[in-house]
């Protein structure tokens, strides 16, 4: 279900929780997934996620959610390792070797901030504060 709005509805995010729309979010990069986590907080624990790209970043945030399944129309290896890692399933259509900037000539810079996390309970509060401080700048 979460796939299908997904596509339908052109967005980056949809949260799906038995078969009842929860959250969706046509932002780019982790900013949906992290308004959904402060929105429902353990609410998204058995979940269903359907995401535009999922890097390691995401992979992360998604793993510490709890969410039952990921379908991600672009993964990352990297991000495909974290959800394997944490026993999430996933689907993808693309899987490439990183995710990269809006620009397409380096990696993003989410994707490379979360390789020196490696904890799922330490990446929200990491990632959140790293989105705060990258708003912050002009």
């Amino acid at each position: 279900m979460a796939k299908e709005i997904l596509k339908k509805k052109d967005l980056s995010l949809v949260i799906v929780k038995e078969d009842e729309l929860l959250f969706e979010s046509s932002s780019s990069g982790i900013k949906g997934l992290l308004q959904a986590i402060d929105k429902f907080e353990e609410g998204l624990d058995g979940s269903s996620v359907a995401d535009r790209v999922v890097g390691r970043a995401a992979a992360l945030l998604l793993a510490y959610s709890r969410v039952k399944e990921v379908y991600a129309a672009t993964l990352s290896y990297e991000g495909l390792g974290v959800l394997k890692e944490n026993s999430v399933p996933v689907e993808h259509d693309n899987l490439v070797p990183k995710i990269l900037d809006r620009e397409g000539e380096n990696v993003c810079p989410f994707e490379k901030f979360s390789m020196t996390i490696t904890s799922v309970e330490e990446a929200y509060h990491q990632l959140k504060a790293f989105t705060e401080n990258l708003q912050r700048k002009p």
